[in-house]
Order: structure tokens, then sequence, then C-alpha cells
């Protein structure tokens, strides 16, 4: 163990209750000899305990034919989520108005986020934005995340230019985290099959008891591996073992633009690889809280003065990092137009 992570021992310790989830930066949570005795498998039983009681308080908001759809698979589509005449306002403002822009690569694909405005300055992004963290949808997104809680949508565009010797890791199958977590994508355009959808392993949000096992022997190599997500605590696995975890098909989910996907990103997923290059623009944002914790909200991301400038705060913090010449992996390349070509 390093000087330093002596040192930072008790936050590390700390973090067995927490959502923290990098093994290889954690001595604690990647001690070998704590996951040989249980710690990892600990945590993921525990925290699918405690995300299914959360959940069972959350059902009576949730539509019941996307409770169900959930339930059996694992994520819900909603299609014609956006009113249509806002809908169409937003997709002519992103064609028209530049935004702040940041971006990230990773592998071929490039990832541009760009804020959503966190105030009412009458453009549709605003209207949008309202929408999005509305009692409905905010309901179903604390349903599937097993916690509710806090999110900021961003407009993000994905721009993915195929390149076998330097591929997207997002193209692998993986879970998230070791706990229930929720992402969402408004897709503002058609996705076709070929154009890279979003894809997922049918009942991979349920833990089942080989899953538990699955989980338990990855913790004793995690350390050991030589894929940084994978260490990081985002495990990667193949389409090969997704039944004998007790799972169903890998379905990949082509959409018309306006439709909403909500999934539990514990179960396993990924961007569906295409040889062709693709550009899309949708609407994206994550819930990941503590699972430890028994009760739905109560976040301090949810006090109105902190969630409508988060965004703004932690854009101008990464800037801050770069002026210091720290790393971090989005970098502001300034105004943009979302379909504009990736830097």
């Amino acid at each position: 163990m390093k000087a330093s992570q002596v040192l930072t021992l008790p936050l590390s310790a700390a973090s067995v209750i927490s959502s923290g989830k990098n093994f290889a930066s954690n001595p604690v949570l990647g001690s070998a000899r704590l996951n040989r005795m249980g710690l990892h498998r600990w945590r993921v039983a525990q925290a699918s305990a405690a995300s299914e009681r959360r959940r069972a308080r959350l059902a009576a908001k949730i539509r019941p034919d996307e409770k169900a759809q959930f339930e059996a698979k694992g994520f819900v589509v909603r299609e014609n989520a956006l009113p249509a005449d806002l809908h169409a306002r937003l997709v002519e403002e992103l064609e028209t108005i530049p935004r702040p822009a940041w971006e990230m690569r990773q592998g071929h694909a490039i990832t541009r986020l760009m804020p959503l405005p966190g105030h009412d300055d009458g453009t549709a992004a605003a209207a949008v934005r309202r929408f999005l963290i509305a009692p409905d949808i905010r309901a179903l997104v604390g349903y599937v995340a097993g916690r509710a809680g806090g999110y900021n949508p961003v407009i993000q565009t994905i721009a993915n230019r195929p390149d076998p010797a330097n591929p997207d890791p997002q193209n692998t199958l993986h879970a998230d985290t070791f706990h229930p977590t929720a992402k969402f994508w408004l897709f503002l355009h058609d996705v076709a099959a070929d154009e890279g959808p979003f894809s997922f392993v049918e009942g991979s949000h349920r833990l089942t008891p080989q899953r538990l096992e699955w989980e338990y022997q990855q913790s004793l190599l995690a350390t050991a591996t030589d894929n940084a997500h994978h260490a990081s605590g985002s495990f990667r696995a193949s389409e090969a073992e997704m039944a004998a975890l007790g799972y169903g098909d890998l379905v990949t989910l082509p959409v018309r633009g306006n439709t909403l996907v909500v999934a539990d990103t514990y179960g396993f997923h990924r961007r569906t690889p295409t040889d062709k290059p693709t550009v899309r623009t949708e609407l994206h944002a994550m819930l990941r809280r503590n699972p430890f914790m028994p009760w739905n909200g109560a976040d301090v991301s949810e006090i109105p003065y902190i969630h409508d400038r988060a965004l703004d705060w932690r854009f101008k913090f990464r800037d801050w990092n770069t002026r210091r010449g720290k790393p971090d992996k989005y970098r502001n390349v300034g105004e943009r137009y979302a379909a504009d070509p990736a830097e």
C-alpha cells in the first residue's frame, strides 16, 4: 500500500457504504483479502436489497405498463416523449443557436456535452429541461435507479468514426457499477439498427445467484486486469456469459426521434458497434446515488439554487482544472451547434 493510501485509509474504509466502486484506486474496495472474505459480494447484495425496498415505495408513482416493462426487461421505452411542438422547437433551435460545449474522446467516438439552461431564458432548451425534471419522469428515473434524487439533463452528441485500431470502449458489453443506477436518453432523431443504437441484455438488472457469484469472482480479479474500466468497477463481460448468469437476449433498440429510453445500467448494455460514420444528438442524464441509504430523495443536489447551477459549476471546475494543467477527460471547445463535426 502506498503512503498516500495509508493516509486516506479512513476515507477508503468509509466508502464501503457509499457508491464508491473503483478497485484500482481504493485499497479497501480493491483488497484481495477482503474480497476473498466476501466484501464485494456483501456490497452487491445489500445494495440490491435496499434498492428494492426503495422501489417498492415509489411503485405507485409509475405507470403500470412502464413498471411491468422495467421489471421484465430492465429498461423502459417511451415513444413521443416530448410534446410534438416542443420537440420540433428544440430540434430547430439546436440547428440555429450555438451553445457552449465540452468534448471527450473514447476510442473512435467523440462525446460532446452542452448544458441545458438552469433558468427559464425563454428557449426550447430551458422548457425541455423543466419537462425532463418534472414529477412524471423524475419518478420513473428514480424507480429505475432504485433511489429517487436530482439529476441534470444535458444535450449530448455522439460522433462515431469507426476505426478497428482504436475501438470505442462503449461497444463492449458492461455494467456501469455494482448497484442499480439509471441513465436515460431522449433521442431527438431516428436511430437505425446500423447506426449504433443502445443495446441491453434483457433481465440483467436483476441480481441472480449466478450474477452474485460472478460479481464475487470479478472482485478477486479486478485489480489484476489491464482493462482500466474493469479495474475501476465497471465490469466488462461477453455475450456468451449472459445465459450462464440467468439472463435473456441482448436486444438492440433502434428508435424513432422523440423516444425516451430509461435503463438500469447495473444491467449489461453497450453502444452497438457500427461500421458506418454516425452522428446523433440526444438528451441524456444519469442518476446514481449512495445505494445503502434507506430513503428516497433528500438530496443536496435537489436544493433549487444548487440544482439549477450544478452543471455550470461542474463545467467551470473542469475549465479551472484544465488551466491548472490537471487532466480532465472533457475539454472546452467553445460554442458549437449540436451536430457540428467533432474536433
